[in-house]
């Protein structure tokens, strides 16, 4: 492999790993900010608009500036919906036993996404990649319904505790 190929990769590297790092310290700062369930919903949004980019990306062809440019725009909404998602999860474990609840929780939370993964292939190869994607970003519906359900309950419990005398 020559020196410049070895430079190139070694540059969009570090852009990938900037982009994933700035999500991730992004989405923490802004889960402070405007709190985590309304950025895990900003991060849901992101992800699944990603997923289009790379559909958008297979039917335009050859471009290099347009691949580095969606690989970090995935990056950095990959990021801030980790860090939402890793706050929202740490919310929902008790102090004593953070570790082990923290570990089957991120466990579980695999469990269907691998599964499913697992006949990506048989899709890409009836459907073809650009629907492929397409399908995945809609897979983000039931994601963000799931969301604003769970921020609704969240919100009565919170609001039925404070008024309680």
């Amino acid at each position: 492999m020559s020196r410049t190929i070895k430079l190139a990769i070694t540059s969009f590297m570090f852009i990938f790993i900037v982009a994933c790092g700035g999500g991730g310290g992004g989405g923490g700062s802004l889960s402070i900010r405007f709190g985590v369930m309304r950025i895990l919903i900003w991060g849901a949004c992101l992800s699944a608009l990603s997923n289009l980019l790379f559909s958008w990306l297979s039917l335009h062809g050859h471009d290099l500036r347009a691949l580095i440019g969606v690989i970090s725009a995935d990056n950095l909404s990959s990021g801030i919906a980790s860090a939402a998602f890793i706050a929202y999860l740490s919310s929902l474990t008790n102090i004593k036993y953070s570790a082990t609840q923290y570990a089957m929780l991120s466990s579980v939370m695999l469990l269907l996404p691998k599964f499913l993964a697992g006949f990506s292939g048989l899709f890409v190869n009836s459907f073809g990649y650009s629907t492929f994607l397409i399908a995945t970003a809609l897979l983000g519906c039931p994601v963000l319904l799931l969301l604003y359900i769970v921020d609704r309950q969240t919100e009565k419990s919170t609001l039925g505790a404070h008024a309680r005398p």
